[in-house]
C-alpha cells in the first residue's frame, strides 16, 4: 500500500533518476551524506526524513519551498506515535513559509491525544517571545479549543495572547476580542494581569466607555498596590527587589492606574475628582527601586500631569492659562493632538475663539508636514477622529461651514476606518443638518463614503485633504 511517506520517497527517487544522478552525486548536490539518502530511500524500515533534509533535496531537485509538505505530516507520526522533536521542527518551518494548511493538519492529528496541548502551548509561547505573534495564534487557538482544564492558567494565557493580537483600532474587532477574553482574565498570573488591565483601559478609551475605563483603573490600582507592597516587603526582608517579569516598568502600572482613573473622571465631567488623581501621579520619584527606564517614566508622568491639569482648567472654562498651554504644545510637539483636542472641546463648551491657535498648529493637525526635525506626535485614529469631529463643531458653530464640512468628512472617514458606529451616526446626522451649505464635491464625497459604509469597506484615501486650506 502506498502511503504519504512512501509517496515522498517515490517522488525523490523519480526526481533523482530524471536528473541523471547517482545517490552519491545527488548527495553532494543536496549536501546530505549518501548513506543517509540510501537509508531514507532503501532502508527497511526506511530512515525517517527530517524537514531540513526534505528542504535540501527539494532545492537540489529544483522544487519550490514547501514541496511535499502536505505529505510530510505522516512522517511526523510514524507508527501512529507523535515524534515531538520532528513535529516541532516541521511546525516551525511551516510558520516561516506560511503553510498554515499543514500546521492545521498536524494540530488535528496531535489533538487525538489532548495531553499534547502542553507541547503546543510551549511552542506558541516560544514563538510569541520571539516576536512572532501572528505565527503563534494558530497554536494558541488550538490550546483554547482543546484544553481539558477550563480553569487552567495555560488556557487563560492563551486567551490573553489571542486578545492582545486581536485588539486594534477596529472598534468592532476589539469589542469581540474583549468579550471573548473577559471570562478568563482573572485567572492570569499577576504580571500578565497588569498588562491586560493596561490594554483593557486603552480599548475602553477608544470605545469612550468612561465607566468601564474607571472600573478598570480601580482594578489596576488595587492590583499594583498589592504587588508593589509584597515586593517592598521582600526588599525589606531579603534586600532584593523581586523580578516580576512585567512588560513595562513597575512604576508605569502604578502611574497608569491613576492616569486612567483621572482621564475617565475628566470625561465624566467630574473635574475636581479628576484633579485629585492627577496629583497622585504628578510626582512618583519616591517610587522604590527606580532604574534608568523607571526614571524616564516618572518624568513622563510629570509631563502628563502638567498637561492634564491645564486640561481641567480649560474644561472648567478658565482661559487664563491658554497661552501657557499653547507654549506647552510648542515645547512638546508630541502632545499636539491630545492638547488640541482639549482646547477645541473647551472652546465648544465655553464659546471662546481659538482661530489663531488652530491656524498656528494647522500643519500638524492636518498632517501637511514631515517630521524631520521634531518627533512625530503619537496619535491614534480614534483620537484624531474625535479631534476632527470637535473641530467640525467649532467651525460650524462659528458659521465657517466649508471648514466644518471638511473636518466632518475627515471624522466620518476615520470613523468608518475604525468601525466606530456611534461616531459614524453622529457624523451623518450632523452632515444632514448642514448639507445645504456643502459644495457639490463635498456632497459627492459624502455619498461615496456612505456607499463604502454599506459595502463594509474599512479604509479611505486622505490625499485629497492634505492640501486643503483651513
Amino acid at each position: 500500500m502506498i502511503t504519504n511517506t512512501t509517496t515522498i520517497r517515490l517522488e525523490i527517487e523519480q526526481g533523482i533518476r530524471q536528473k541523471g544522478h547517482s545517490l552519491s552525486s545527488f548527495g553532494k548536490l543536496a549536501g546530505i551524506n549518501r548513506g543517509i539518502i540510501s537509508g531514507i530511500l532503501n532502508g527497511n524500515p526506511p530512515k525517517s526524513i527530517s524537514i531540513r533534509q526534505l528542504d535540501l533535496m527539494a532545492e537540489a531537485l529544483g522544487h519550490d519551498e514547501g514541496w511535499m509538505y502536505e505529505y510530510y505530516v505522516d512522517e511526523c507520526f510514524i507508527n501512529e506515535k507523535a515524534d515531538w522533536r520532528r513535529i516541532k521542527a516541521f511546525l516551525m518551518r511551516c510558520t516561516e513559509i506560511g503553510r498554515y494548511d499543514c500546521i492545521q493538519a498536524v494540530l488535528d492529528r496531535l489533538m487525538e491525544d489532548l495531553s499534547n496541548t502542553v507541547s503546543v502551548f510551549g511552542l506558541a509561547e516560544e514563538l510569541y517571545e520571539d516576536g512572532k505573534v501572528k505565527e503563534s495564534i494558530p497554536f494558541y487557538e488550538c490550546v483554547i479549543e482543546n484544553e481539558k482544564h477550563q480553569h487552567s492558567e495555560r488556557l487563560a494565557i492563551a486567551h490573553y495572547r489571542v486578545f492582545r493580537a486581536s485588539i486594534g483600532e477596529n472598534t468592532e474587532q476589539s469589542l469581540r476580542a474583549i468579550i471573548r477574553f473577559e471570562p478568563f482574565r482573572n485567572r492570569l498570573p499577576e504580571n500578565l494581569m497588569l498588562d491586560a488591565l493596561l490594554q483593557l483601559g486603552s480599548v475602553y478609551y477608544n470605545f469612550q466607555d468612561w465607566t468601564l475605563m474607571s472600573s478598570c483603573a480601580d482594578e489596576l490600582q488595587s492590583l499594583i498596590k498589592m504587588v508593589y507592597s509584597v515586593a517592598k516587603d521582600q526588599l525589606k526582608n531579603n534586600g532584593i527587589f523581586p523580578n516580576l517579569n512585567t512588560e513595562r516598568e513597575l512604576v508605569v502600572y502604578y502611574g497608569q492606574g491613576y492616569l486612567l482613573k483621572a482621564t475617565a473622571l475628566e470625561h465624566l465631567g467630574r473635574y475636581e475628582d479628576a484633579k485629585k488623581y492627577i496629583l497622585k501621579y504628578a510626582n512618583l520619584s519616591d517610587f522604590e527601586v527606580l532604574n534608568a527606564l523607571g526614571e524616564i517614566e516618572v518624568q513622563k508622568f510629570k509631563l502628563y500631569a502638567k498637561a492634564n491639569l491645564n486640561n481641567l482648567e480649560l474644561l472648567m472654562g478658565n482661559t487664563d492659562k491658554l497661552n501657557e498651554y499653547v507654549k506647552f504644545i510648542q515645547d512638546n510637539p508630541k502632545e499636539t493632538f491630545p492638547s488640541m483636542l482639549i482646547i477645541v472641546k473647551s472652546a465648544n463648551m465655553h464659546n471662546f475663539n481659538i482661530d489663531e491657535i488652530i491656524h498656528q498648529f494647522s500643519d500638524i493637525i492636518y498632517q501637511r508636514i514631515t517630521f524631520d526635525k521634531i518627533a512625530p506626535p503619537v496619535v491614534t485614529s480614534s483620537r484624531l477622529m474625535t479631534l476632527y469631529y470637535q473641530l467640525a463643531i467649532y467651525h460650524i458653530n462659528n458659521q465657517k461651514y466649508d471648514n466644518g464640512i471638511k473636518d466632518l468628512l475627515r471624522a466620518l472617514m476615520l470613523a468608518v476606518r475604525i468601525v466606530n458606529k456611534n461616531r459614524i451616526l453622529d457624523c451623518i446626522s450632523m452632515f444632514e443638518q448642514i448639507k445645504c451649505f456643502a459644495k457639490i464635491d463635498q456632497i459627492s464625497l459624502y455619498e461615496t463614503i456612505l456607499k463604502e459604509v454599506n459595502q463594509n469597506e474599512k479604509s479611505y484615501n486622505f490625499s485629497n485633504f492634505n492640501n486643503s486650506n483651513q
